[in-house]
């Protein structure tokens, strides 16, 4: 599970790397507007994505030897 919220909040990053540098929504581009039904279960994925990577900030991390 961490490592699938990861990738969608590193996805949600680039789009919102692209919107600040290009003005383009690549989430959007791909899945016909910010209006479409599934551009807004993408956006609405990464934000949950991002509140459960919030929980990887209090975890500690085991050390391998």
């Amino acid at each position: 599970m961490d490592k699938f919220a990861l990738v969608l909040v590193i996805i949600g990053a680039i789009n919102w790397g692209l919107i600040a540098l290009f003005q383009f929504d690549l989430v959007a581009a791909i899945f016909g507007g910010q209006t479409a039904i599934f551009s807004r279960i993408v956006y609405g994925l990464v934000g949950l994505a991002g509140l459960y990577c919030i929980t990887l900030l209090f975890n500690e991390r085991e050390k391998t030897d």
